[in-house]
This record gives structure tokens, C-alpha cells and sequence, in this order.
């Protein structure tokens, strides 16, 4: 089992900036794969940012340039620093991890509101 526990998001507006955080807990020895993914009702989830455990990035051309996923492999936890936000970016943004032997698990979700 592995349990993800989200927090930082919150209501803010255009051009402002948010701070997600994500801390992993569990059995296990290692995080093969952390990130965020987002969802606006209706539509499917969508990939926002990845990082491996060697800290290779992956980004959504959405958020290239705004958005900066790092992650603390000591404490299991991953970040997402959300800046320059739009009202596009709006949407509940879930916690992802990937683990070895244990497969995928998906934080409960935090919601991310931003006005113009």
C-alpha cells in the first residue's frame, strides 16, 4: 500500500503562484516515477509534469515555462511550483507515483482555482 497525501492548493489570481506538495508513505524501497496530473469535469485527466527517480522532467506544453516539478527522494515527496498561472490551469490536480511491485497510486486531489 501506498498512501499519498496532497496539499498547497487553493484559490488564486491570474499571474500568481502556487506551491503543491505530495508526500509518499508506504511499503516500499523506492519511487520509480512521481508527478501531476490534472482534471476539469468532463474532460479527461491529463498529464501536467513527471520525474524520475534520477530527476529527469517531463512537462505538459501547457505549463512548459511556468511550471517546475522536483521531488525529495529522502523524504518521498514531490513539488510543483505552478507560476504565471492562467484561468486554464484551473482544475483539480492529482498526485501520481509509480513504485516497483506495487504498481501506480493516485492522490485524493487537491483543487487549484485560478480567476481572471
Amino acid at each position: 500500500q501506498v498512501q499519498l497525501v496532497e496539499s498547497g492548493g487553493g484559490s488564486v489570481q491570474a499571474g500568481g503562484s502556487l506551491r503543491l506538495s505530495c508526500a509518499a508513505s508506504g511499503s516500499f524501497f523506492s519511487i520509480t516515477l512521481m508527478g501531476w496530473y490534472r482534471q476539469v469535469p468532463g474532460n479527461q485527466r491529463e498529464l501536467v509534469a513527471i520525474i524520475t527517480e534520477s530527476k529527469m522532467t517531463t512537462y505538459a506544453d501547457s505549463v512548459k515555462g511556468r511550471f517546475t516539478i522536483s521531488r525529495d527522494n529522502a523524504k518521498n515527496t514531490v513539488y510543483l511550483q505552478m507560476n504565471s498561472l492562467k484561468p486554464e490551469d484551473t482544475a483539480v490536480y492529482y498526485c501520481y507515483v509509480l513504485v516497483p511491485r506495487r504498481g501506480s497510486s493516485w492522490g485524493p486531489g487537491t483543487q487549484v482555482t485560478v480567476s481572471s
